[in-house]
């Protein structure tokens, strides 16, 4: 497949799913959210406080390079899916940082208001706001440029059919 129609099809791709969650997390995020959710991802010292804590509280799980438990997109552990990775190979440059930062916070059970059996423990009462930003700056910051600028693309169509 030919370079352009591959980062086209990847454009296509994000905004498709970005239309899914707008639709599935603004009824339960906006009650939550903080006002403006934006990843440090340029602030050196966010970086740095961020690749610790995640080492600490994430690697363990998403890996210590971001990459993800093998077999996270088809294999299912006692009910519930292996963690994804981080890297550009992963989803996580698919959602917008509000989302991001909820989930991260809340948990994917108080975001989509029902259960939903997953290892991902809820941050709210261990991390401060700030960690968990520098945290999410931390991993975007390892992100290629292109797939950062689709990020940041998703981001402002998020803000703008949110605030629509």
């Amino acid at each position: 497949m030919p370079k352009i129609v591959k980062q086209l099809t990847t454009s296509t791709v994000a905004i498709a799913i970005l239309s899914c969650l707008v639709s599935i997390a603004t009824g339960t995020t906006i009650a939550y959210s903080k006002q403006d959710v934006s990843l440090p991802y340029k602030d050196r010292a966010a970086i740095k406080l961020g690749q610790t804590i995640y080492k600490d509280n994430c690697a363990s799980c998403h890996g210590i390079n971001l990459e993800g438990q093998i077999g996270w997109q088809t294999e299912i552990v006692d009910g519930r899916r292996l963690a994804p990775p981080h890297d550009e190979t992963g989803h996580t440059w698919h959602h917008p940082d509000e989302l991001l930062y909820n989930m991260t916070k809340y948990g994917f059970e108080e975001m989509l208001g029902k259960k939903y059996p997953n290892n991902m423990p809820v941050y709210e009462d261990i991390l401060s706001d700030g960690e968990l930003l520098a945290v999410l700056g931390y991993i975007k910051s390892t992100w290629p440029e292109k797939i950062k600028a689709i990020h940041n693309e998703i981001n402002q169509s998020y803000a703008s059919n949110k605030n629509s």
